[in-house]
């Protein structure tokens, strides 16, 4: 009998309340859906069509300056010769490249894994050297003076595309190196691009404007550091 009047106290009291559940986010979130009344996932965004449009692309009146046989052939040497070649070969790799329509001067080195788009675009002054895993990207005419130094995976790259046309339009513009330049291995030249005679262009740079004679340049975009003096 005591013992059943003191449950009744406790209830009366809410001693024996169970404590709350805990553990079920689940439960809890839908809980909170449902007094929001969102209860429905919410709908994604509303997608939008992008003002540029690749499937228009062209290359526009972009002239490659040979066939298609005459470039496919060129291909397949270069493929061979000078990107899976292990040796120089500077001696044969000038003779093929004026076969190939390309101006090549006196004693130009050309190391292993060179690439060149269009040999027919190229023009080569004397004693140039061409370091290992540069790329002479000559959609237009790339022209190299005397004396020239193209460091290790160098890029010069005579192509864009105009970002401001929804077909992203071809660009192409010619770059020239004169004599006694120095490219830094890693650095990236672009198009319409003229660096005046014993210029340099440090190490991992990227020059987008013309760089005046004798200074040296760094950074992105390649900034003048100070004047190259040769003794």
């Amino acid at each position: 009998m005591d013992f059943g009047r003191r449950r009744k106290t406790r209830l009366r009291l809410g001693c024996l309340k169970p404590p709350p559940r805990t553990g079920y986010i689940g439960q809890e979130m839908s809980k909170s859906q449902s007094q929001s009344g969102s209860g429905q996932t919410a709908p994604a965004p509303e997608s939008r069509s992008l003002p540029v449009d690749l499937s228009h692309y062209t290359p526009g009146r972009f002239d490659r300056g040979a066939g298609p046989v005459k470039e496919a052939f060129w291909l397949v040497v270069s493929l061979i010769l000078f990107r899976l070649c292990p040796f120089s070969f500077s001696a044969l790799k000038r003779a093929v490249l004026r076969a190939f329509g390309a101006r090549i001067g006196r004693n130009v080195t050309i190391k292993p894994q060179v690439k060149i788009t269009f040999p027919w675009k190229l023009t080569v002054g004397d004693h140039v050297w061409l370091g290992e895993e540069c790329w002479l990207l000559n959609l237009e005419q790339l022209v190299i003076g005397s004396h020239v130094c193209i460091s290790q995976r160098a890029f010069l790259c005579t192509g864009s595309h105009d970002y401001k046309h929804a077909t992203f339009d071809l660009i192409t513009r010619p770059i020239t190196l004169e004599d006694g330049v120095w490219i830094g291995a890693g650095c990236w030249v672009g198009p319409s691009v003229t660096l005046g005679a014993h210029a340099v262009l440090t190490a991992g740079s990227v020059a987008t404007k013309n760089l005046a004679a004798n200074g040296i340049y760094r950074g992105n975009p390649a900034v003048l550091v100070k004047q190259r003096v040769i003794s």
